[in-house]
This record gives structure tokens, C-alpha cells and sequence, in this order.
């Protein structure tokens, strides 16, 4: 069983420092995204702009303390935030941290180009 876990640590301390930095900074914005209700708010954002937690709900299952509860977990990630309209609370996609793990998935990319570049290299020597 700790096979795995050495293989991530070997994994992590092959990171450079940056792409660590970059991995630890993205990881609570994959955790978010990593719910299928959370994805599906962030594309009903995206495609309607600022919306309320009624606008949010119409038309589905999903109650307006379950909403608020995943909006909040996407706010703590910094991908969307609230903006105040009258006494009403709207709820906006915001791009940047999502631009932050695209980052970050870029340095994974290119540590992968790199490894695998070395074993090609190996490999046909």
C-alpha cells in the first residue's frame, strides 16, 4: 500500500521548485472542480454571467442551501465571487485561478515532455 505514496513523493521532489509551487497553489482549484454539480455551475456562469442562487436553482433538483454550500467552496478556490446588486447577492465566474491551474498543468505537461523525451532518447540508443 505505501507504494503509492513513495511514487508520489518521488514524483513531488522531481518537481522543480516552481511547478511545486504552481501544483500547491492549483490543488485546492482541481478539488473544486472535482465535483460534477460544482462543474456544471461554473458552465452555467460562464454561459449566463452574474446569476442569483434562484437564477442558479431554476429548473433543476438541486436545493438553494446545496447551491450555496458548492458556491461557497468555489468562492474559498477563488473561482467565482459574488457581487452584491440591491439586496440581492449575484454570483460570477472568475477566469483568473482558473488560468492559474491551466499554469500549473502546463509545468506537469512539460515535466512529462521531458521524461518522456529521455526515454525515447534511452530507448533508442
Amino acid at each position: 500500500m505505501s507504494k503509492p505514496l513513495n511514487s508520489a513523493r518521488a514524483a513531488k521532489s522531481a518537481l522543480p521548485a516552481s511547478g511545486a509551487a504552481k501544483m500547491r497553489k492549483a490543488a485546492p482549484i482541481f478539488a473544486a472542480l472535482g465535483d460534477e454539480t460544482r462543474i456544471r455551475i461554473i458552465a452555467v456562469l460562464c454561459a449566463g454571467g452574474a446569476l442569483s442562487i434562484t437564477q442558479l436553482t431554476a429548473g433543476s433538483d438541486i436545493t438553494r442551501q446545496a447551491v450555496t454550500k458548492h458556491l461557497q467552496v468555489l468562492a474559498d478556490a477563488g473561482l467565482v465571487r459574488d457581487v452584491k446588486v440591491g439586496r440581492e447577492r449575484r454570483w460570477e465566474f472568475e477566469p483568473t485561478q482558473l488560468e492559474a491551474a491551466q499554469r500549473a498543468l502546463d509545468a506537469i505537461t512539460a515535466q512529462w515532455d521531458q521524461a518522456l523525451a529521455r526515454l525515447k532518447t534511452l530507448v533508442e540508443s
